[in-house]
């Protein structure tokens, strides 16, 4: 009995131990370079492999080069400022992809906080080649399995994170908008002047 009380307590100070050896999710870091600067993200390749996949093909067959982030959703709460910017091919059809398998946040573990990268879509599953970065956290946007449409019980889905360039991101959404551009509940959110992608590429991560 006694000899089961040390392994068991040897066990219990082990665990923090293979936590900290256990090794980080594998991801791949995208540059993009944008007519106001650059927006480094890391793409979750091993958490969100789907949906990361579908992100780094557009990388590297360079349809994102040339796209431009065209909505800044503003919102009052705090901190300021806070909202979205989104971008992508906006269904050109020499640009989309086909549409791609949801990956919800209950399955990836991932969130929707600042910085962090999510696919547009209409429903569930219509996913292709546009994208928002959140300026804040928008917890919100998480799935939440309570929910009884299938949008916010699937949520959207978080593929990514900035890295650097929140300053860029924060500079594009600050841009002013066209009051009569943009349909239904977006009109009012379209930039008045887009903000082109120069080109997208993978990077190699910093030498430690």
């Amino acid at each position: 009995m006694l000899t089961r009380i040390i392994l068991a307590f040897l066990a219990l100070l082990a665990a923090p131990l293979a936590a900290q050896d256990a090794p980080a999710p594998r991801t791949d870091l995208v540059a993009l370079e944008t007519t106001m600067g650059t927006i480094t993200v890391r793409i979750e390749t091993e958490r969100a492999p789907i949906t990361a996949a579908n992100f780094l093909r557009y990388v590297d067959e360079k349809r994102f080069d040339g796209i431009v982030f065209y909505r800044a959703m503003k919102l009052d709460w705090e901190p300021q400022p806070n909202g979205l910017i989104q971008g992508g091919t906006q269904w050109d059809p020499k640009r989309i992809l086909p549409q791609i398998a949801h990956e919800p946040t209950t399955v990836t573990g991932l969130s929707h906080t600042r910085g962090a990268l999510s696919m547009a879509m209409g429903e569930p599953g219509s996913a292709n080649g546009d994208f928002s970065i959140m300026v804040q956290d928008q917890l919100g946007l998480d799935a939440d399995p309570t929910a009884t449409d299938p949008v916010w019980q699937n949520g959207y889905a978080v593929f990514g994170y900035v890295v650097e360039g929140m300053d860029v991101v924060e500079a594009i959404h600050a841009l002013p908008a066209d009051p009569d551009k943009g349909e239904g509940w977006m009109k009012g959110q379209m930039l008045a002047d887009p903000v082109k992608v120069l080109k997208a590429r993978r990077v190699a991560p910093a030498a430690e």
